[in-house]
């Protein structure tokens, strides 16, 4: 089992369907297939081999998903790049990996000419749009023209389903980034997961809206054109712009992190538009306030399921999707339900333990570390093999994410490890304190941490983004919070914030919070 047999089957089933729309822009899946074989032959025609890396940097496109199949038809490993990493962090994870090409898009040019001034082993770069002024050191090439020129007939390379296909790296927000590896096995795997858990069909309009380069994203390529549904392109998030095109293009699901569904449904035009078509809307990469999955499902009007997973694992964990017997639940209820982590992805076997690594009890309280194992799971870090040993146990892959699990099998994740505050000898989980804040009406975005304190150990600490032309004081927002939870889960502190720090992939990260305001 390998990527290509998922193109495979859209061009014998799907020929003349619509695969992909990118702005102006409309492909058949005929009409990919082809462009995905001239960038192959091209990537051949450079001498690169199978098992060499192509990293490439660019926002949702269709380019993106031909270079995912044509990495894939050669044997290639395909390295996606955060395009909001600095010159020096791509320098690092080109020379981590052993990159030799970069896909890059002429948007990035100053990056890239940044990234040239490093110290790399990169032996041409392809643009994607109008290619800048060549380089006198390597040769440049252009996207369109490379993939045109060399049309005609491709015949993939025979690859092991073990053989990495992908080359993912973390964000990085401690120490150095690390390479994750993805096989064509832990790909495909996924691919036939999802369409079994969210029923994908051909007549599915998925919306690439959070970033291709992550995995909140990613897997859709595979799963959606297995399927023979189409893709729209949607290059960067802007939340009006994302309402408009769900309507135009008549999406019916896409993944969105909750940042991003906060901003949608928070906007004052977010009722002027017409989502009709959409039948599922999923949310993953962060825990989500039951406030705001209600609120979602009443601006939208469509299903809601919560995701959970991570790089390492594809990405997916759990779903949110509800038990047959469940769905008889009052609304309330059924919003518990789906607002929380959820249970386990079909062909992943998940379990939440104590620190001696025994399960805990399903009773919704007592909290342990999640861990999971199967055929989706990465074989490990790239040259990496004393962290790849670090994360695994007995076969178990440590997320690092603390969760309960009730009588049902869901989980529901009360925070990272790395994120739990200690104040007073009480464990807080942050999670349970931002939900409380998205409770409060005046409120956009959240974040709490802990910050060191002489006399608690640590002090809860929100960051508080609020609404446009909304006005809050720090005793308002803690005085509403001593009304929902215990006062040692209260906030001691409130900082106001015009935004709150984002990783690449548009999570909040509080790492960053904490340094700003943590002791100097």
């Amino acid at each position: 089992m390998d990527i290509w047999l998922t193109l495979k089957k859209a061009l014998e089933m799907y020929p003349d369907s619509i695969g992909v729309v990118d702005g102006g822009r409309t492909f058949t899946y005929a009409q990919i297939g082809d462009r995905v074989k001239g960038l192959a032959r091209f990537f051949q025609a450079q001498g690169i081999q199978p098992g060499d890396r192509i990293s490439i940097l660019e926002v949702n496109s269709h380019a993106f998903l031909e270079t995912y199949y044509a990495a894939a038809g050669i044997g290639a490993i395909l390295n996606p790049l955060n395009y909001r990493l600095v010159a020096r962090e791509i320098a690092y994870i080109l020379n981590d990996s052993g990159t030799d090409w970069l896909v890059a898009a002429s948007r990035f040019a100053d990056v890239v000419n940044g990234v040239l001034a490093e110290d790399t082993s990169l032996k041409g770069v392809i643009w994607i749009g109008e290619s800048p002024e060549a380089s006198a050191e390597i040769p440049y090439f252009n996207y369109d023209d490379a993939v045109e020129n060399h049309a005609g007939a491709f015949e993939p390379v025979t690859v092991g389903e073990n053989d990495v296909a992908h080359l993912y790296y973390t964000s990085g927000t401690t120490g150095q980034p690390k390479g994750v590896m993805l096989t064509h096995k832990n790909v495909c795997l996924h691919a036939l997961g999802t369409i079994a858990e969210l029923k994908l069909m051909d007549s599915d309009v998925w919306g690439h809206i959070a970033p291709m380069f992550h995995l909140a994203d990613a897997w859709a390529t595979f799963a959606v054109t297995w399927v023979g549904g189409r893709h729209v392109m949607v290059g960067q998030f802007e939340p009006e712009a994302v309402m408009a095109t769900i309507e135009q293009q008549r999406m019916t699901l896409s993944n969105m992190i909750p940042t991003m569904l906060n901003l949608m449904i928070k906007h004052p035009r977010v009722a002027e538009y017409d989502y009709g078509s959409l039948r599922v809307i999923l949310s993953g990469g962060a825990p989500i306030a039951p406030q705001v999955v209600k609120s979602i499902t009443e601006a939208f009007g469509c299903d809601y399921i919560q995701t959970y997973g991570m790089t390492e694992t594809s990405p997916y964990l759990t779903f949110s999707i509800l038990k047959a017997h469940l769905q008889d639940l009052p609304p309330e209820q059924q919003l518990e339900y789906k607002s929380k982590t959820g249970r386990p992805f079909i062909g992943v076997d998940l379990k939440v333990v104590d620190e001696k690594g025994t399960p805990v009890k399903a009773d919704n309280e007592q909290v342990g570390e999640i861990w999971v194992r199967g055929d989706t799971v990465t074989p490990g870090y790239w040259n990496l093999p004393e962290e790849t040993a670090k994360a695994f146990c007995d076969g178990w892959l440590r997320t690092g994410d603390l969760a309960v699990v009730d009588a049902e099998g869901y989980v529901n994740i009360v925070d990272r490890r790395k994120d739990m505050i200690v104040t007073g000898g009480e464990n807080v989980y942050s999670t349970e304190v931002e939900n409380v804040l998205y409770m409060h009406p005046k409120v956009l975005e959240a974040a709490v941490f802990g910050i060191p304190d002489e006399k608690w150990g640590e002090a809860v600490t929100a960051a508080v983004v609020l609404r446009e032309n909304e006005t809050a004081t720090a005793e308002d927002i803690i005085q509403f919070c001593r009304e929902y939870q215990a006062a040692y889960k209260t906030p001691k502190s409130v900082i106001f914030l015009d935004e709150l720090p984002k990783t690449g992939s548009g999570k909040i990260t509080k790492k960053l919070l904490r340094d700003a305001y943590g002791p100097k």
